[in-house]
């Protein structure tokens, strides 16, 4: 059975940070809040566990579109390909905050995403989360727990995902009540700006 721990958003507790992370580097899966929906993840470095995540979400790893959280702008470069200017400018309005952004994948992404073309950059505005990345060392990849045909419930109030999800993953965080709209998803691997989805995000940064 999963652990279930109690994370405040404003000051996360640095002890319990490092208990996630422990969990992430030992190739755990966890749920972790965002400043939309709840997400589940694992460590991208970690091939065994990204694998647990698509069988998870039912589809192949190779095909899977996951995102990865990064604390910050300077982790990008590392898994997308230069980019401009302007975008770097967009990029740099939008985060943190609830966006996530298609990007040309670079040459330097995880094995199992060497021939993905593009990937989808996220830096929430949620403490808890970007402090679990920043103390881990490298991105984790995020898919939503979200899922239309369940009770909305099931995506806002920890207590009951911990219900539905603690024998599937090895954490769930309690870091109080999510949102149910998710990201806007905005791809800029072609140049100019396409809305994918639109969420919780503004479309005026663009």
């Amino acid at each position: 059975m999963a652990q279930f721990i109690k994370i405040y958003n404003e000051k996360p507790n640095e002890a319990a940070i490092k208990k996630v992370v422990d969990v992430l580097k030992n190739g755990g899966l966890i749920i972790y809040p965002t400043d939309t929906v709840y997400g589940v993840g694992c460590d991208i470095t970690n091939t065994k566990a990204l694998e647990k995540v698509a069988k998870l979400k039912g589809i192949k790893l190779e095909k899977a579109n996951l995102s990865f959280i990064c604390y910050d702008l300077s982790h990008i470069s590392d898994y997308v390909k230069q980019i401009d200017t302007s975008t770097f400018k967009l990029l740099k309005r939008a985060f943190p905050g609830p966006y996530t952004f298609i990007l040309p994948g670079g040459n330097d992404l995880p094995k199992v995403f060497k021939n993905k073309k593009t990937v989808g950059i996220r830096i929430p505005d949620n403490t808890i989360i970007r402090e679990i990345v920043k103390e881990l060392g490298n991105p984790i990849i995020s898919t939503s727990i979200h899922d239309d045909d369940d009770i909305i419930e099931y995506a806002t109030d920890p207590e009951l995902i911990f219900e539905k999800w603690q024998n599937k993953v090895d954490l769930v965080i309690d870091g109080g009540y999510g949102d149910n709209i998710p990201s806007t998803i905005i791809d800029l691997s072609q140049g100019e700006p396409e809305i994918v989805r639109e969420g919780k995000g503004s479309l005026d940064i663009l």
